[in-house]
């Protein structure tokens, strides 16, 4: 298992155990972990699990494919570290990611 933190806009913290090959976004779904709505299930389709990573992490989990770079587009307040939750893989090299949840708007 690998741990992943998720930090709420509000400052609220999320620790989760994550299976190894499941993504970022399927965690936060399965553990409730408000903020993270996943509209298309993970089909890289829209903006919804917009997170931001952590600085520490953000060589680590590497940058967003082209596909992932043009739904960024539609996300609200995207930074440098933004990426789409379901387009992160856990495995053991992410043991202790965290990830901070943007303010939803709308």
């Amino acid at each position: 298992m690998t741990k992943i933190t998720y930090i709420a806009h509000d400052g609220t913290r999320f620790d989760v155990d994550a299976a190894n090959g499941s993504t970022v976004m399927e965690n936060a779904i399965r553990h409730s972990v408000p903020g993270i709505e996943a509209e298309c299930g993970g089909a890289c389709a829209c903006a919804t699990c917009h997170v931001y990573v952590d600085e520490a992490w953000s060589a680590v989990v590497g940058t967003p494919e082209a596909m992932e770079e043009d739904m960024l587009d539609f996300a609200f307040d995207v930074r440098p570290t933004s990426r789409l939750s379901c387009q992160i893989r856990v495995s053991g090299e992410l043991d202790g990611l965290v990830v901070n949840i943007p303010e939803r708007q709308g």
